[in-house]
């Protein structure tokens, strides 16, 4: 049972595509010694499975073997161990070497091929396990592929870029020695895989077209796209606009014949076209190009340029709108950037609004304040009265880490202050009030003053200019003030003839009587019986 021999240490498996390697340290000194390993696989459901010898890892004089046919699942863990033996000698078993071979397994190297023409390298990539019938990849369109190319010079540098299965390699030197190499890599596993063998190429000088379409552009705001183009050709040349859907290149086919012309750009003299008709809502990445054609008929493709209809595209300013309401706060309206593709902006983009408003005052020193919304109507509070506010508005995305411009500044100005309003208008009521609450008294007290004033020395009426002396006493005291206001007596005297007065002529009696009411005077062309007869009778009426 006693044995000199060491137990194999530092046990590794090493999984290429479905390739497995053990390997493993010996720190014996003997060097007549081999090793066997067994296996067993683990199965949860089976207490105590048995181990068996390892294809392809028994009896071995070197540190490692290759057992890739004893393995055909590849998502099951296995158990690994080894032990040193030497004829009827072993050693004792190795510690016990646990593994899943998707999880420890490389990506392989792809396959290239290369072909350089007219100045750029085509070529043409086959997944890593393309010639073989146990697969560890099974979905060979999951894979992407990296390429790193540079010079064959001295002083090189190198190149990344991504390339799709069957590409072309451009921006290239003429007449230079290219080498390159491609790495396999799987994203939904995290994976990364070895390099392809180093591939070297020269290029060759690009054919000049003077009516080859050059330096393609895209212009699109807010889901409407052009594509503009230079051509410097004087001649007449026609154009036909091209595109390809981007998932087509992912495929190891040739794509070159699956090009389709944009409808309303095949055989146009403008050089820009509007494809805004191919772009549907689910539109993934695709590419454009421009095929010329001159008077003769030879044509010329000029290089492709990629659309990403979602990240190419964009965003426009909206359109603002500001109003007061009656609960004195401004009231903003956004309308979404795109018109009548407003909807689709919305609904792909995820808009967000950013506000900044602030007030327009004589004073230098402006603050510009700032509110972000999901909605398109919001409220800004906490304004000042009669004072003018002025707001912009401008749409993000976050997801797309886009911005529009901002918006066209609107400016409102606020109400004037209703309760100061009320206060003065309260004022000016109360102080009314009181002025006629004092002046209506006075005008009247003025009033009857006036009255008596006007009655005293400007009485309404007068005695006779010839009786003014008679009873001047009597008169006088007549217009003294009293107490009470005095009232005029008057009668009309009906026709008195006496026993006494006989011989008065009575017409003449009338005719005195008469004159004295029409003018206050009487008639002195009668005698001076008559004269005495009306003196007597004016004194009979005073009695």
């Amino acid at each position: 049972g006693q044995t000199n021999l060491k137990s194999p240490q530092d046990i590794q498996v090493y999984v290429v595509n479905t390739n497995f390697t053990l390997r493993w340290k010996y720190v014996g000194n003997d060097t007549d010694v081999t090793f066997s390993a067994e296996y067993r696989f683990e199965d949860y459901n089976i207490d105590g499975t048995e181990w068996k010898e390892l294809p392809g890892c028994q009896d071995v004089t070197h540190k490692e073997c290759d057992f890739s046919s004893a393995i055909t699942e590849y998502y099951d863990e296995y158990h690994l161990r080894i032990r040193t033996e030497r004829r009827e000698e072993v050693s004792p078993w190795s510690s016990i070497f646990e593994m899943t071979p998707y999880d420890i397994a490389q990506i392989g190297p792809p396959g290239i091929e290369l072909q350089s023409i007219n100045g750029v390298i085509k070529i043409k990539v086959s997944p890593p396990e393309a010639n073989q019938v146990q697969k560890m990849w099974i979905d060979d369109l999951s894979f992407k592929y990296n390429l790193v190319i540079w010079e064959n010079s001295s002083n090189a540098k190198f190149r990344n870029q991504n390339i799709f299965p069957t590409d072309i390699i451009d921006d290239l030197a003429p007449d230079t020695t290219y080498c390159l190499k491609v790495q396999a890599t799987y994203p939904l596993e995290f994976k990364e895989g070895l390099f392809s063998p180093i591939h070297c190429v020269k290029t060759t000088h690009k054919e000049y077209v003077p009516f080859c379409a050059t330096n393609l552009s895209i212009l699109a705001l807010n889901m409407k796209f052009h594509l503009h183009w230079n051509n410097q050709y004087k001649q007449h040349v026609s154009y036909n606009v091209q595109y390809l859907s981007g998932h087509l290149k992912k495929f190891y086919d040739d794509y070159s014949v699956k090009w389709l012309n944009v409808p309303g750009c095949e055989n146009i003299t403008d050089t820009q076209c509007n494809f805004s008709s191919i772009i549907t809502t689910d539109s993934g990445p695709f590419y454009l190009r421009v095929q010329s054609m001159n008077e003769y008929n030879k044509s010329c493709l000029s290089n492709e340029v990629k659309v990403v209809p979602l990240v190419t595209n964009e965003i426009g300013p909206p359109v603002v709108k500001v109003d007061i309401g009656d609960d004195v706060l401004l009231h903003i309206q956004i309308y979404p950037p795109g018109g009548s593709q407003s909807q689709l902006m919305t609904d792909h983009y995820d808009l967000s609004y950013r506000i900044l408003y602030w007030s327009n005052s004589s004073n230098n020193k402006v603050e510009i304040k700032r509110k972000e919304l999901k909605q398109t109507i919001g409220t800004i509070s906490n304004v000042t009265p009669s004072t003018l506010y002025c707001v912009k508005v401008q749409a993000f995305s976050i997801a797309y880490n886009k911005s529009s411009d901002f918006s066209k500044e609107e400016c409102i100005e606020t109400p004037g202050d209703k309760t100061l309003s009320l206060v003065i208008l309260a004022t000016f009521v109360i102080a009314l009030f009181v002025v006629l609450l004092v002046a209506t008294p006075l005008v009247f007290i003025l009033y009857r003053v006036y009255n008596k004033i006007k009655y005293v020395f400007f009485p309404s009426c007068q005695p006779p200019l010839n009786i003014e002396g008679f009873g001047g006493q009597l008169f006088n005291s007549l217009y003294q003030p009293t107490t009470e206001e005095p009232i005029e007596n008057c009668s009309i005297i009906d026709t008195i003839i006496t026993e006494d007065l006989n011989q008065i002529d009575f017409k003449d009696y009338k005719h005195s009587k008469q004159s004295s009411r029409d003018s206050g005077n009487y008639s002195n062309d009668d005698d001076n019986s008559g004269s005495k007869a009306s003196e007597e009778t004016l004194g009979k009426e005073i009695i």
